[in-house]
């Protein structure tokens, strides 16, 4: 990902853009065939030092590049950069560069979804309690709590992708799209050599709604990573310790205590979420711009659209690692769930209430004044309820009481993820 947004790689794509505009220039007659491809022969992308060296003159950064190109070029150099201006290369050349960077972050994504499923798949049956409000209500397994992560992370890459298809574009329409000095045709050669689409209308720069939209769908997929994360924190603290982050021999939690064994990569993960949603704020506010164009959104995206790549990229990685080695503790996690007093059986005993002909009032009433007793004597809610005189009698206790209820449909969750498992896999357009 350092390599797509590396400035060396910044001039190669570029020099790709010109070079497609200059064949299809020489294809529609305008530029002689024998000068584009000597130029294309003699092209090289410059170093960024001798760019930067130009620059300090021009003050202009794609005009120390054309200059810098052209020092190779000889007697056909004049043809270089003919009829473009400089966001005709620009806006071209950053649509490659996501492209490029898109399908790391696609890939990053993919590992993630394969980590999640296949821990899913080894705790589906794992009992935990689920809680509301950060409170104990109904237990569900640590599993199924996977699970939604996996198809919240395929929801991510839906809209990465779909995001990335709306910048599969370039222009060379010229200094305010009307192709005064170029050709809707030179347009439509050079982007399909290039892989792109022509944007259907442009002004001197592509429309920004559309890096917009991109830095959008990379801060949600930062987001759920950060929800992810945020769970993986709480579950390994000390009072609940469900869970832990991979510990390597060697490695030190804190300076000054030894005992300590930190969630430092789900903390890690969570911060630079913070990062990539700054950069979406960045691209909401390149959108509205004056007229055909200013130039403020440039320096922006200079800084946040590889700043927003790299940041999802580590995260990525790193969330992979974290799930692939995350230490789960299944019998801390059943001591959790009965450490609330067997109170998340209240609804089971709600509904039973219910349905042996009480009002929902009233048996609301009656659980809710056992439930209150379990939670200020810290006595055994099943226990209070067997010997509620008003409560016991309407009840089939064993069947009231049994866990078994809570799992019964987890099998529809997974059948539903390996599904979409199924149909990733069996699906040919599928990147």
């Amino acid at each position: 990902m350092a390599g797509v947004w590396s400035e060396q790689r910044k001039l190669e794509r570029w020099l790709e853009v010109e070079l497609a505009a200059l064949d299809a220039w020489s294809e529609v007659g305008r530029v002689p065939a024998e000068a584009a491809e000597a130029i294309r022969r003699a092209a090289v992308a410059p170093t960024p030092e001798r760019v930067r060296e130009i620059e300090e003159r021009t003050h202009h950064d794609v005009a120390a590049f054309v200059d810098a190109v052209a020092e190779g070029l000889g007697e056909h150099g004049r043809w270089f950069h003919y009829g473009l201006t400089s966001s005709d290369v620009l806006d071209t050349a950053l649509s490659l560069q996501i492209q490029e960077a898109g399908l790391l972050i696609l890939d990053g994504v993919d590992r993630a979804f394969a980590a999640v499923v296949a821990r899913a798949d080894e705790q589906r049956a794992t009992l935990t309690i689920g809680r509301t409000h950060g409170v104990h209500a109904e237990p569900t397994t640590f599993g199924l709590k996977l699970a939604g992560w996996a198809f919240e992370l395929e929801r991510d890459r839906t809209r990465v992708e779909r995001a990335l298809d709306g910048l599969r574009v370039g222009k060379f329409s010229g200094a305010v799209g009307t192709y005064s000095a170029t050709d809707p045709d030179v347009e439509r050669i050079a982007c399909e050599r290039l892989g792109l689409e022509p944007a259907p209308s442009s002004t001197q720069i592509l429309q920004r709604d559309r890096h917009a939209e991109l830095l959008s769908a990379l801060a949600l997929a930062a987001a759920s990573l950060e929800k992810f994360a945020l769970e993986v924190r709480h579950l390994a603290r000390t009072e609940v310790r469900e869970l832990e982050e991979p510990f390597g021999r060697g490695q030190k939690g804190s300076s000054a205590m030894p005992h300590k064994r930190n969630p430092v990569v789900s903390e890690r993960i969570c911060g630079l979420a913070r990062v990539v949603r700054s950069a979406a704020l960045v691209g909401l506010e390149n959108v509205a711009l004056w007229h055909e164009r200013d130039i403020t959104h440039s320096s922006a995206e200079r800084v946040v659209v590889p700043d927003a790549f790299l940041a999802l990229d580590y995260m990525l990685e790193r969330f992979a690692w974290l799930v692939e080695g995350l230490v789960v503790f299944p019998e801390r996690m059943r001591r959790n769930l009965e450490a609330s007093h067997f109170l998340f059986f209240s609804q089971r005993v709600l509904l039973a209430l219910v349905a042996s002909g009480l009002s929902r009032d009233d048996a609301y009433r009656l659980v809710q004044r056992n439930a209150m007793r379990a939670w200020e004597e810290e006595q055994d809610f099943r226990e209070l309820v067997r010997g509620d005189s008003e409560v016991a009698p309407r009840l089939a206790l064993d069947e009231v009481f049994a866990l078994e209820p809570y799992t019964r449909h987890v099998d529809t969750v997974f059948e539903r993820l390996h599904t979409l498992v199924r149909t990733k896999e069996e699906d040919p357009t599928y990147v």
